[in-house]
């Protein structure tokens, strides 16, 4: 027998995965095509549960392009300003690689429930930084200098972002450990959570203090650095 799929000459291979995440036995498919080395007129592609991965990763990917757009956007509106909403969303591109590297040392695989623990990570990091910009700048609107409102924001904002990643750091670590049917893919998404967590406290409260000297720096137009809405009812503070 010889099947066809569009007029072509098809293969399906069927398997069963026996404690094996379906994303490393993918990987593992896709390195062994590789090895192979056919022809370019041949393809390969998935089919059932790998085909509908492929989907969601696709999806999870527009989604994320699409939260970064939302996030500049209400975050400029809200500080007034075109650079500051930058420095805060730098702490989500230094997120990612932490939520990865949480999974490696795991020894977990990359799958949709991580991909979850990831937006959760980067919406609580968000959090964090946006604490912080924005108390540097009301600290600066009362006449205060960059670096010492810098400081004080740290100070001051410690104990927020210490109660929050601590609370939500306890509230994973039951589901990180958790037995039982179904527990490791709910264990990817909290792993994400907890290491991604834990390593990016050390972003918001310095790494994001940096970042925001180095644009506060940077010579650009007034407009960038600051712009008013018409029906703001926020007034200008003149300090003498």
């Amino acid at each position: 027998q010889i099947d066809r799929y569009a007029q072509e000459r098809q293969i399906t291979i069927i398997t069963n995965l026996h404690n094996k995440p379906l994303g490393e036995a993918m990987m593992n498919a896709n390195q062994t095509v590789a090895g192979l080395k056919l022809p370019a007129e041949y393809s390969t592609s998935y089919l059932g549960r790998g085909k509908l991965m492929a989907e969601a990763f696709r999806n999870f990917l527009i989604a994320f392009v699409l939260s970064l757009i939302f996030i500049y956007m209400v975050l400029a509106s809200q500080f007034e300003s075109f650079i500051h909403p930058i420095t805060v969303m730098v702490s989500i591109f230094l997120a990612i690689p932490f939520g990865i590297l949480s999974i490696i040392l795991a020894g977990n695989t990359l799958n949709i429930y991580s991909v979850m623990g990831m937006f959760i990570l980067i919406g609580v990091v968000k959090k964090n930084g946006i604490l912080q910009v924005d108390y540097t700048n009301t600290l600066r609107a009362r006449g205060m200098e960059r670096f010492e409102a810098q400081m004080l924001a740290n100070k001051v904002r410690l104990r927020p972002i210490l109660m929050t990643t601590l609370a939500i750091i306890a509230g994973m670590l039951p589901v990180t450990l958790g037995k039982g049917d179904g527990s490791s893919s709910r264990a990817s998404m909290a792993i994400v959570i907890v290491g991604g967590q834990a390593m990016c406290l050390f972003v918001t409260l310095v790494v994001i203090p940096v970042v925001y000297s180095v644009f506060d720096d940077v010579k650009l137009p007034a407009f960038m650095r600051e712009f008013r809405f018409p029906f703001s009812k926020r007034k200008r503070q003149t300090v003498i």
